[in-house]
């Protein structure tokens, strides 16, 4: 069941209704505040909404070369792993 968990990220107040715990939905607040302070303190933007959205990039690329390396390793290992039934059997 999904209930309301508040966080705050850029320095406003949201409310995320979400069946995932509290602590992970602070910990995606938290890393989402932290990104985009590197931004800043890297001096790559001053302006929050800029500075935003180079942090949306940044992630969505680390996301997308993630994802596409975790694909690579499951049809590797589907290759080189023997195949077993349901039942637990060698096929």
């Amino acid at each position: 069941m999904k209930r309301p968990i508040q966080v705050t990220v850029l320095g406003q107040p949201y409310t995320v209704r979400t069946e995932a715990s509290p602590a992970e939905v602070h910990a995606v607040a938290a890393y989402v505040n932290d990104r985009v302070a590197e931004i800043i303190a890297n001096g790559q933007t001053v302006d929050t909404l800029n500075a935003a959205v180079l942090a949306l990039m940044n992630m969505s690329g680390d996301y997308l070369r993630s994802s596409k390396k975790l694909q690579h390793l499951l049809t590797r290992l589907d290759t080189e792993l023997p195949a077993i039934d349901p039942a637990g059997k060698k096929e």
